[in-house]
């Protein structure tokens, strides 16, 4: 598939339906559906949506873990018409209330296991719970490609949460350029243990599964010492993961067996740069390729990825533009040549529509001639790999010079009793910020912040190494497992 798919998710699950084939797989309770049965729960659910009054691109809000009724409220959703709106189960009251109250939702799917989080949070004006199983004879909305598709709200770490609306294009645009990345075919079945309320899950997974035709496995959470387990059993073909659930399978001692290596043609990594370290442990070990990629909510997830082997792979850059357009500009918005650092940005049909009641935000993201700026730095080679550099917000000033907090963590990750690392700002007198960094180590390690602080002094020089290295039982991480660097500077206090 060369092109970026035509029509909506209904269009494509009706196209799934009549070929057939397993579609979802979930191991927590050992069911699975095929798409032509989640095609026809779909247009139930769909049918029972509408009934209440629901209005083509209205937001339905999703309160569920991954599961099978999870993925029916979504499919059900999507398939009407209405906006399904991804709840973040772990983000915190807050969050959860703002994003309840901001969506204008008046109805929701709540899982059983969250109805009082659901009515701590639900708004005054109150969010109708909807029943799974409840059926309706209505005729369903005419949708377009065009038609609000998705709502799911960034993380907030700088401030309010933007919720992020795509559109039924760009939603199946970011399955696309995952298939087309990884050359996912209907024999393939992939592996998921990231949470579907977050863009890689989503998009990835899920519709990297509808686009391709293939079949996905669908876990709750991760777990290292079943992971390979359920490889195993489900004959998983690939995998997609974050850095630190890449790391915490190298500090567990459970290994595949050879028949599940052979299988696996490969794990994919997202959500945050992969430490060459680990990148090159993981592949030793397991032998299994691992491919570096990058994405955002914004972008229905991928926008870089490494080429699948045998094709050269460069460790350290998360790849090359696929299915979308790559820049780096400077600070007028001006393309600057290779090699020179300045900030990514994207253009392409797995671009947002907008940030929901905020055209502020929306015309800042956004370039005169469409590109989206992603807010991180980093640079392109002569061969079109992009090489990230940092993150435009998370940069350490120190005395006037610019640290790239990766290049620490790279520093601290080379360690093998590292299992978690980050490096951030902390407010100084002397130098306007100084380093500090945070690391979780693994079970029994006897490992000192001074032997650390050593180490890093010998790779990076003394300037850019932490002054202070906290250890911590866990950092703190969003819920695609991504480090969420800034909350360590109050967390630490």
């Amino acid at each position: 598939m060369k092109d970026a798919p035509q029509g909506t998710v209904r269009d494509w699950l009706d196209t799934r339906a009549k070929e057939g084939g397993t579609a979802f797989l979930f191991p927590q309770d050992t069911t699975e559906i095929t798409w032509s049965e989640l095609r026809n729960r779909a247009v139930q659910m769909a049918q029972s949506i509408t009934s209440k009054g629901a209005k083509p691109g209205d937001s339905i809000v999703i309160l569920h873990p991954n599961g099978m009724d999870g993925i029916l409220a979504l499919f059900g959703i999507l398939y009407g018409g209405f906006r399904a709106t991804m709840i973040n189960l772990v983000a915190g009251d807050d969050a959860i209330s703002y994003a309840l109250d901001h969506c204008d939702a008046e109805f929701a799917f709540v899982h059983d296991d969250h109805i009082g989080l659901f009515a701590r949070n639900v708004p005054l004006r109150g969010i109708q719970p909807l029943d799974l199983a409840t059926r309706a004879d209505t005729q369903l909305h005419d949708i377009t490609p065009d038609t609000h598709a998705l709502l799911m709200y960034t993380s907030g770490t700088t401030g309010q949460p933007k919720g992020v609306i795509h559109s039924h294009s760009s939603l199946l645009a970011g399955g696309w350029t995952s298939v087309v990345a990884h050359d996912l075919a209907r024999d393939d079945r992939g592996l998921c243990v990231l949470p579907v309320y977050h863009i890689n899950g989503l998009c990835v997974s899920v519709m990297g599964a509808l686009v391709s035709g293939g079949s996905l496995v669908l876990c709750p959470k991760f777990s290292a010492s079943k992971f390979w387990q359920i490889a195993q059993h489900y004959q998983v073909t690939w995998f997609s993961a974050v850095p630190t659930i890449i790391s915490h399978m190298l500090h567990n001692e459970t290994d595949p067996d050879a028949d599940t290596k052979a299988r696996i043609r490969f794990g994919r990594s997202a959500s945050s740069a992969m430490p060459i370290d680990v990148h090159t442990a993981f592949e030793s070990r397991f032998e299994i390729p691992l491919i570096e990629t990058m994405g955002l909510t914004e972008t229905s997830a991928q926008i870089l990825s490494n080429p699948m082997p045998p094709n050269v792979r460069k460790i350290g850059s998360p790849g090359k533009a696929i299915g979308n357009e790559i820049a780096i500009l400077d600070d007028h918005g001006h393309s600057r040549p290779n090699n020179i650092e300045g900030e990514i940005a994207v253009r392409g049909p797995n671009l947002m529509l907008e940030y929901l009641k905020n055209p502020e935000a929306t015309k800042a993201t956004f370039t005169s001639d469409g590109w989206l700026r992603t807010g991180d730095l980093g640079r392109i080679d002569e061969e079109g790999f992009v090489f990230v550099t940092g993150r435009l917000k998370e940069l350490i000033i120190k005395g006037g010079e610019n640290i790239a907090p990766r290049e620490i963590d790279e520093a601290l990750y080379s360690h093998s009793d590292v299992i978690e690392a980050a490096a951030f700002a902390r407010p100084c007198a002397s130098f306007g910020e100084r380093v500090e960094a945070a690391v979780k180590l693994r079970h029994g390690s006897d490992l000192s912040a001074e032997i650390l602080i050593a180490l890093c002094k010998t790779r990076i020089g003394a300037f850019k190494s932490p002054d202070i290295i906290h250890i911590m039982d866990d950092l703190p991480k969003g819920p695609s497992g991504k480090i969420q660097r800034l909350k360590l500077t109050a967390i630490t206090a």
